[in-house]
Formats: C-alpha cells, sequence, structure tokens
C-alpha cells in the first residue's frame, strides 16, 4: 500500500508542475494582451518577474502536494473544532455486492465495493439491500489505520430449503476443505458412500464402493465391519477412512476420483497407526502416530521415517510441514505443548503445564509475512507472533501480542482457514481474536453457560452450530446471528464455492434429507 501512494503522490505532483506551467504562460498571455501600451521591462524587472513567478509556482506546488498527501493519508478537516486530523479508511465489499452502505447513520451515495475514509473514533456502518436482512457493526477505528469490512455474507429475508438428496438413513457426512464435495455414508458397516458433488447449481452424485480386497476380512461372519470417515485432504481428493473389525484396526486412504487407487495404510507398512493426517495433495505423504511416536509415512516408497517427536498424544499440521503437538514430557511426565518443522533434528517445547492435570491447546498460522502461535493452558491462552523457534532458548524471542482468559474449560481452540481469527470456545460463550487488527471479542450462543453447541468454521468469517435443531451462523465475534435452515448435530455444514448455497443434513418423516438454502438470489 505504501508503495501504491507514493506512485499516485509522483503522478500527482508532476501533473501539478505542468498544470501550474501552463496557468503561468497563459497568465503572462493575457497580461500581455490587456496592456494597452506594452513596454518592454528591463533585465531587472523581466529577472524580478521571473523570481516572483517561480516562487508562487513552488510554494502553490509544495501547497497542492502537501494537500495530495495529506488526502492519501486520510487527513481531514474537521468542521466541528476546525481542526485538521488523521483519519482511517475503511474498505466495504459484500456478498452479494451493491449493498448500499450508511456511516453513522447517515445513507450515503456508496455501495458495496467501495471504501471511505473517516474520522477516527467509534463510528457505526450498515449495508442493506433490497430482500436481505439489514447488516451492521461497530467499530473504534485508530487514525491512520485500514479497516476491512469485505467478509459480510448477507442473509436474504425469506429462506426456503430445498432438498438435494433424500435417504433413508444416514450415518456420517464429510465436507472437503475445498467446498466442491460432500460424502455421504448411510451406513457405517458398509463401505459404501455417496460423493456429492455441489460445484453447479445441478447438483451430481456418483456412488463409491471400496473393493473388498482394499480391506480386512474376519473369519467370524457375525463380526461387524465399521467404516468412520475421517479428514480430506487440502485439495478435496482424498480421504481417510478407519476400518474396524473384530480385533483388527486399520487406516484406508481412499481416493474418491478412482476408488480403485486406494491404499491400506495399516496393511502396507505392517504398522498400527492411531491417528494421520494428510501432508498436501499427493495422497500419498502423511503424518501418523504409532506407539504415541510421531513419523512421516510416504506410501508412494511404502517407507517410515523416525521417529520425530516421542509422546504425542495429539498433533495437528499446518500447511504441509509445521506441526503442533500435545504430549508429555518424558522425564517429568508433565503436558507439554510444542512445535515441529519437517527436517528440524528436534521438535521445540513451546510451554511445560505445572501439574499433571493441566490441559493444553496449541495452533499456528500465517497472517501475510508473520508467524503465529496460540497456546492455551487452561482456561489461559496466549497469543505469540515470531519465527518458529528452532530451539528452545528461541521460544524467548517470540512476542506475546495478547493474552486473555476463557469462562471455561476451552473445547474449540483453532484458527480460521486464512489465518486471520483465533476462535477460544467454552461451552456457550466464545472468544475470538483478530490478527490483523489486535482486537479481542466475546460472544455467547445462548444464556446457558453449560450448553454444548460446538462451533465450526464456515468459511474464513463466519462460523456455525446446530442450535434447537437450526443451523445457526454468525460472524466471528458474534455479530450478525441467524438461523438457516433445520440440521442434525454431528453432520457437516458447508457453502458453495460460490457463496450461493448453504447445504447441510436435515431429518424428515421419512428419514433424512441433503438440503440446501440459496443465500445469493437471482
Amino acid at each position: 500500500m505504501i508503495a501504491c501512494s507514493a506512485a499516485r503522490i509522483t503522478f500527482y505532483s508532476k501533473s501539478i508542475i505542468v498544470l501550474m506551467q501552463a496557468l503561468v504562460k497563459k497568465c503572462i498571455q493575457i497580461a500581455i494582451l490587456v496592456t494597452p501600451m506594452y513596454k518592454r521591462p528591463t533585465k531587472q524587472q523581466m529577472l524580478r518577474q521571473r523570481i516572483t513567478m517561480l516562487v508562487v509556482m513552488v510554494f502553490s506546488i509544495l501547497f497542492l502536494v502537501t494537500a495530495v498527501i495529506l488526502s492519501i493519508l486520510g487527513y481531514r478537516l474537521d468542521g466541528d473544532n476546525g481542526r485538521l486530523e488523521q483519519g482511517a479508511l475503511v474498505q466495504f465489499d459484500s456478498l452479494p455486492s451493491a449493498a448500499r452502505i450508511s456511516v453513522d447513520g447517515q445513507p450515503t451515495s456508496l455501495q458495496t465495493p467501495n471504501k471511505r475514509s473517516v474520522i477516527a473514533g467509534v463510528h457505526s456502518f450498515m449495508f442493506e439491500k433490497q430482500n436481505y436482512r439489514t447488516w451492521s457493526k461497530t467499530l473504534d477505528l485508530a487514525a491512520g489505520t485500514l479497516t476491512w469490512l469485505d467478509y459480510v455474507r448477507l442473509v436474504p429475508n425469506q429462506l426456503k430449503p430445498g432438498v438435494v438428496r433424500e435417504y433413508d438413513t444416514v450415518s456420517a457426512v464429510k465436507a472437503s476443505p475445498d467446498v466442491r464435495t460432500m460424502l455421504v455414508q448411510t451406513d457405517s458397516s458398509r463401505p459404501v458412500f455417496e460423493r456429492v458433488d455441489i460445484r453447479d447449481r445441478d447438483v451430481r452424485t456418483n456412488t463409491l464402493v471400496l473393493p473388498a480386497e482394499l480391506y480386512a476380512q474376519s473369519t467370524d461372519e457375525t463380526a461387524t465391519h465399521r467404516f468412520t470417515m475421517d479428514s480430506w485432504d487440502v485439495g478435496g481428493r482424498y480421504i481417510l477412512v478407519r476400518h474396524d473389525v473384530a480385533e483388527t484396526s486399520e487406516w484406508l486412504v481412499v481416493d474418491t476420483e478412482s476408488v480403485g487407487r486406494s491404499q491400506n495404510v495399516s496393511r502396507l507398512l505392517g504398522i498400527t497407526v492411531t491417528d494421520l493426517k494428510f501432508s498436501g495433495t499427493s495422497g500419498s505423504v502423511l503424518f501418523g502416530l504409532t506407539d504415541n511416536i510421531l513419523r512421516k509415512i510416504d506410501l508412494s516408497s511404502a517407507t517410515i521415517s523416525r521417529a520425530l517427536v516421542p509422546n504425542v498424544t495429539s498433533f495437528s499440521l499446518y500447511d504441509t510441514n509445521i506441526i503442533t503437538y500435545v504430549g508429555r514430557d518424558v522425564s517429568s511426565g508433565l503436558p507439554v505443548a510444542g512445535i515441529y518443522r519437517d527436517g528440524d533434528a528436534e521438535p521445540v517445547v513451546l510451554r511445560t503445564a505445572s501439574t499433571p492435570e493441566t490441559a493444553l491447546a496449541v495452533a499456528t498460522t500465517r497472517h501475510y509475512n508473520d508467524r503465529y502461535l496460540a497456546i492455551a493452558e487452561d482456561r489461559s491462552v496466549s497469543v505469540l507472533r515470531g519465527n518458529y523457534p528452532t530451539s528452545k532458548s528461541a521460544v524467548a524471542n517470540l512476542e506475546v501480542v495478547e493474552e486473555f482468559e476463557t469462562t471455561g474449560a476451552i473445547s474449540v481452540f483453532s484458527f480460521s482457514p486464512d489465518g486471520d481469527y483465533l476462535l477460544a470456545q467454552s461451552g456457550a460463550r466464545f472468544a475470538s481474536y483478530e490478527v490483523e487488527y489486535d482486537r479481542l471479542n466475546r460472544a455467547a450462543l445462548s444464556d446457558d453457560a453449560a450448553a454444548v453447541h460446538t462451533l465450526r468454521w464456515l468459511d474464513e468469517a463466519y462460523v456455525w452450530t446446530v442450535i434447537d435443531g437450526m443451523l445457526s451462523t454468525r460472524e466471528f465475534d458474534g455479530n450478525y446471528a441467524h438461523e438457516l435452515l433445520p440440521a442434525v448435530v454431528g453432520f457437516d455444514v458447508t457453502i458453495s464455492q460460490n457463496g450461493r448455497y448453504v447445504y447441510a443434513v436435515t431429518q424428515t418423516p421419512s428419514g433424512y434429507a441433503l438440503q440446501r438454502v440459496t443465500m445469493i438470489l437471482e
């Protein structure tokens, strides 16, 4: 933005100089024409005239350039006190666009997308569009800042759910992270899944049947198989399925575009795995836990790495190579939270708990060029910024940018998909930290503090949960909460790539249905 401003200043400055030169030349010509008896000035008089004109031009140019620079930096003249004050720039956008913008209760001629400079301080903003519910928010804006209000999803006044598919039973639903696909499982005891393509208005489906040779069979014909969908790769092609039968538990990598190319990880490597996560989009590189030891797995070469991190209880993978984990200290047995980057010699412990009963959680993200780590210790949350440490001593170099307390035990602790917001949920209440603006928000889902409604990210700025049988969405800070359509707890909810539809599984008198509501009207 600084480079853009400098270019604009240079352009305006050159334009002003050219304009002033033309203006001076014209003034001289007019003066000559209106003078009745023109007498050629002496050299001294010509010199004084030129100096005078040059001084006027220099001061005029300086004045205009200064005015342009101050305008670009957001300075405005406050009509109430007559002082020049630096304002704040706000960028607006909405889905759908062309929403009318009001500032501090006063309608403007602006429509989304657009921008507006305001005096620093508390301001209210409102978006209005015919057939949609009004959106509003009040913010305290600091001087010289740029605030993005570009994430707004307007909700139609009338929401009419439409049936996409009907089922007699549904045992599980998993939406892919690229919001292109939903995988529906009607019976967990059968290796059959329906792949629902939600990219277009006309939804397409096809049935995936896992080949019998892919998974273990039991000699006991009465034994019940159980197939559990676990997680997708970020590309939305491969999904991990855990298969249990009798005493056997194994992991399958299912290729949803070519089921015949699916692989049995446990059988291929001859190991027992308790957790797996994809790294990248190839479907062949994963990180997993074997006997509470974190290892890297490469299915293409059928290899497993050395022990990367010992005594791991749980772990998360960010990007393709950054792992945050919670485990136990080898010597003391105390809970620890740490980070490991693929290729490092050793993991780095970020926090060691004071008691064996302390609950720890850790998450990481990248926001532009800054890296952030969030650590929760029981109810206390710390947000740190800086390079990922490569040694225990380097942990002290991380900058603490925010510390806060939650109302109780933390059940959800994660950054939003693009890393703009941190979510920490405790029961029916939650806190969200805005990374870019260093701002903490608190909100509640209901008045019942003990209520359990797990929040999940719908997109970068909106979260969802199911309350009293209805899908409820709201912004990261609790603003703009709405009930969209009936939904069943435990099944994934997703939004289409173009933001036009929101999909959820609902219960019907005859069974279940995959339904959707239209968020962008024709």
